[in-house]
């Protein structure tokens, strides 16, 4: 096993990061600027980075959760012999990274979106190539760190370029079935996922997003329309469950869905499967999806995998028994995918 430096592994996402890869028997080394919460104190503010520098000293792999967008650390990382992970989901901050001069292996579309979502976009594509929509539904009623917040609320107002056209956030929404919530409206998202994927599967990929509150995705697609929606107070608590869903949908009947409870929890499953890997890289920028596919993700640990749904209509029926999905645990049974 190896040593994983995690960059905010006290946080939301971080913490369960840093869980997930203990319990795997990884040795992880905490890390942030709270020195009574971090093993290794690093303040990434710092002009030169010289903490994070020396915070690098025996470890083989760095997983920033901490939502700095800086390349640098990934630069630096590699000079000291270390793997970089990263689970940004921001488009013009994974160029950078792919621009970047790194003597070690970075990784990339790393959590659920992007991440898990290339994984199903791919084995989607695979089983019938063309165009992929992706839908992401996550739970409104999770914990968020400011950093997730900041990132989303900003979101508001801007435009984002896809597929030669001009796109306002949380606008143009397409219905899908989410198993378990029912006919939801989903609205498109400016994420790297669809960007990378669209050229590396050499067809359209779109994206879409809503919240496990219909009340909180209505919410989003308003305040995208009205001039100051970005600047809300991030403290603004949100209400629903924990549940969330990702699928990925051709347009023949082709689908791949997964689902689970506390998306920071799937989040840190995937993670840890991509640290694993990361070590028998190359030098230079990959992402998941060229790394991993679906089928490595690991089973019975907070990620459920439906079986593959092929041909017929986009809303053919998947069979999930109640045992072994989420009626289990008081939720209902997945009934069927599309739009």
């Amino acid at each position: 096993m190896s040593t994983v430096l995690v960059l905010g592994g006290y946080g939301v996402i971080g913490g369960h990061v840093t869980e997930r890869l203990r319990r795997g028997g990884d040795r992880v080394i905490v890390a942030g600027r709270d020195g009574a919460r971090a093993g290794r104190t690093v303040d990434l503010a710092e002009r030169g980075l010289w903490s994070y520098r020396a915070a690098l000293s025996g470890v083989d792999t760095v997983v920033n959760t901490s939502g700095a967008e800086d390349p640098r650390l990934a630069e630096i990382a590699g000079r000291h012999g270390a793997a970089f992970l990263d689970l940004t989901s921001n488009p013009s901050y994974i160029a950078a990274l792919e621009r970047a001069d790194t003597a070690r292996p970075v990784l990339v579309s790393v959590g659920l979106a992007p991440g898990l979502t290339n994984l199903l976009a791919a084995a989607v594509h695979e089983a019938e190539p063309g165009p992929v929509d992706l839908g992401i539904l996550l739970g409104a009623g999770e914990q968020y760190g400011y950093a997730a917040k900041d990132w989303l609320y900003g979101l508001f107002g801007t435009d984002f370029h896809a597929g030669g056209e001009r796109i306002r956030n949380f606008t143009r929404p397409e219905v899908f079935h989410v198993p378990g919530h029912g006919r939801r409206r989903l609205y498109r998202l400016d994420l790297s996922d669809q960007h990378v994927l669209s050229g590396d599967l050499g067809t359209p990929v779109r994206t879409y997003l809503g919240m496990s509150s219909r009340l909180v995705t209505a919410l989003f697609a308003t305040l995208t329309r009205l001039p100051g929606g970005s600047r809300l107070p991030r403290r603004i608590g949100l209400r629903g469950s924990e549940h969330w869903a990702v699928l990925a949908r051709g347009r023949r009947g082709a689908a791949r869905l997964a689902y689970g409870e506390n998306h920071s929890h799937g989040t840190a499953v995937v993670t840890a499967a991509a640290v694993r890997a990361a070590s028998q890289l190359p030098p230079g920028t990959h992402h998941l999806h060229r790394v991993l596919r679906l089928d490595d993700l690991p089973t019975g640990q907070g990620i459920t995998l439906t079986a593959p749904t092929t041909g017929g209509d986009r809303g053919t029926a998947l069979s999930v028994g109640p045992a072994s999905g989420p009626e289990a645990a008081g939720h209902p049974a997945p009934r069927h995918l599309g739009g």
